[in-house]
């Protein structure tokens, strides 16, 4: 039996040789959890499949480089956010409606970034970030968490950058004041 390939490995079989075994290995690795991830921040599981395939698509012609100095789960999720935000912002208004329909209907569930916000043992900030608004917690998933810019944000939120913006700096306000 071969030993595991760490995730870099893959990545320079991938980008050096094609070696499709080390793709499919990547492929195995992390198609389920970016799906998932995908899945809370969009209800459409068409576009969900198609951004993953589209990420992965990516990683196997090139045009998506890993620079050696990071976590592979989070330059994937990175890859996969940017191509959600374009796929949503190709939809318009109609995705938007969709998105705003989805989080109502799945408004009782919480999000597996929703958990984890609320489980951070450092301090009073579990507590002061579960005192946040669920608007306010969503800007932060998005632009902290999620690493979005504000207008990747107010895409995948279908707010307005504005709106992205004074959320954000609320947030931060209240964390401070909570915190101190």
């Amino acid at each position: 039996m071969s030993e595991m390939r760490s995730d870099g490995e893959l990545l320079r079989a991938v980008a050096a040789d094609g070696d499709r075994r080390a793709f499919e290995e990547l492929y195995r690795r992390y198609a389920p959890w970016l799906t998932a991830r995908m899945r809370s921040r969009c209800a459409d599981a068409g576009v969900v499949d198609d951004v993953v395939q589209e990420t992965f698509l990516a990683v196997w012609r090139g045009s998506a480089r890993y620079r050696e100095d990071g976590d592979v789960a989070g330059w994937l999720w990175r890859i996969g956010s940017r191509r959600l935000v374009d796929a949503l912002r190709g939809d318009g208004a109609r995705g938007r409606l969709r998105q705003a329909l989805a989080r109502l209907r799945h408004r009782e569930e919480v999000s597996a970034e929703e958990r984890v916000l609320a489980g951070v043992e450092h301090g009073d900030l579990a507590g002061a970030l579960v005192r946040l608004s669920p608007e306010l917690r969503a800007v932060l998933q998005a632009t902290v968490v999620d690493g979005l810019t504000t207008r990747e944000a107010a895409v995948l939120l279908g707010i307005p950058p504005g709106t992205v913006k004074t959320r954000a700096m609320r947030a931060r306000k209240q964390l401070r004041e909570a915190l101190a």
